[in-house]
């Protein structure tokens, strides 16, 4: 049972981001699919799944974090059946598995799995604090992690296996991997990172790689001045929408570039440029501002922890949620490669919604049993 004195704790001023975030995303969905009587329902369908989020939020908050790290062998089991069922038996998109269709819903496990991923590095770390840092503690978070990364590699689904390793890097990080084996990663990192930039180049083709992410990888490093039409259309469609909404945007709803459907996937990977060309400079600028406020109080939350496994779940959301925004918005502006990962709480996806959301309520149940500090 929960004393009504936690909810004192509760972190109001995140759940405020988080559902100012999802209303504006929801409004940004209707504005992208306007016309479109095929993708009108999306925004019915996202505004469910807010409001199922923060009833997933409350719900998640009330239980104390620590029952949830206490279960994460059954919770690690389960993820791992959906992820093994989905390579098999999952539908396509883009020439990866990444959803079950259940009726009129679709299912993505691997948008859970990332939560999963974290409770059970949460839980790892938690349990081995007084071990030395050595290779072998390295190892060790690397193992729990391995297995869910392989089944999304798998898919393939390479842009949240990146997800999923800068997650696991920066909590080694934080909880104290020694300098050498950071660097030594890091030279394998740069070695892997520049054959696969060659390879690709050159036309050889990578296992677990789609020719689409290969093709990705090329026109980002070798831009082709000639391909107006082919692979580099989005970006370039999402640089004239970000361009042409200036300062203060075109009005919602007045977007050239989006309400004429030159740009692509507004609603998904690029509704950071739909929202730049309606709402402007400022829009844009707020949505950076609202994630870095979530992202602010998962930190926060995580450094009020009473344990390790607290501050790690805190630690492990706000860096899922910075990494993909930072991403995200990176590809919008041509400064890194496409790579199909969702603007958090702003792009369409009951999935990704739903999942983060989960992680919220999480860091909002390590909020509310912190330990007293002045902050």
């Amino acid at each position: 049972m929960i004393r009504g004195l936690s909810w004192r704790n509760f972190d109001f001023i995140l759940l405020g981001a988080v559902i100012l975030a999802s209303s504006f995303g929801a409004a940004m969905i209707r504005s992208a699919v306007a016309g479109n009587e095929v993708l009108l329902p999306l925004v019915t369908r996202q505004i469910f799944f807010a409001l199922l989020g923060v009833t997933v939020i409350f719900v998640v908050a009330s239980i104390d974090y620590r029952y949830w790290l206490a279960l994460y062998r059954p919770i690690y089991i389960a993820i791992m059946v959906l992820l093994v069922t989905l390579t098999g038996f999952g539908q396509t998109a883009f020439g990866a598995q990444r959803w079950f269709t259940v009726g009129i819903l679709s299912l993505q496990p691997t948008e859970f799995a990332k939560i999963v991923a974290i409770i059970v590095l949460a839980r790892y770390f938690d349990a081995s604090q007084y071990r030395p840092r050595d290779l072998r503690w390295a190892l060790g978070s690397i193992l729990w992690a391995s297995g869910i990364i392989l089944m999304i590699l798998l898919q393939p689904n390479l842009s949240n296996v990146l997800v999923l390793m800068v997650i696991m890097a920066v909590m080694l990080w934080v909880n104290g991997v020694q300098v050498k084996h950071v660097l030594i990663t890091a030279a394998v990192g740069v070695v892997v990172v520049v054959a696969l930039i060659v390879v690709s180049v050159i036309g050889i083709r990578v296992p677990f790689l789609q020719q689409y992410q290969q093709e990705r990888i090329v026109n980002f490093v070798v831009p082709d001045p000639n391909d107006t039409y082919g692979n580099r259309y989005n970006v370039q469609q999402a640089l004239i929408a970000i361009g042409a909404g200036g300062i203060f945007g075109e009005g919602y709803g007045y977007g050239s570039q989006t309400q004429l459907r030159f740009l692509k996937v507004r609603h998904t990977d690029f509704i950071f440029a739909a929202s730049s060309e309606e709402f402007g400079a400022i829009g844009g600028g707020l949505i950076i501002l609202t994630i870095a406020v979530i992202v602010w109080r998962c930190i926060r939350a995580a450094q009020k922890s009473r344990d390790i496994a607290g501050s790690m779940i805190g630690i492990g959301v706000a860096t899922l949620i910075f990494f993909q925004a930072s991403v995200n918005i990176g590809m919008n502006l041509n400064v890194l490669p496409v790579s199909g990962l969702p603007l958090p709480f702003i792009s369409y996806g009951g999935s990704g919604l739903t999942a983060l959301m989960l992680g919220i309520g999480l860091v909002e149940s390590v909020a509310m049993r912190h330990k007293e500090m002045e902050f």
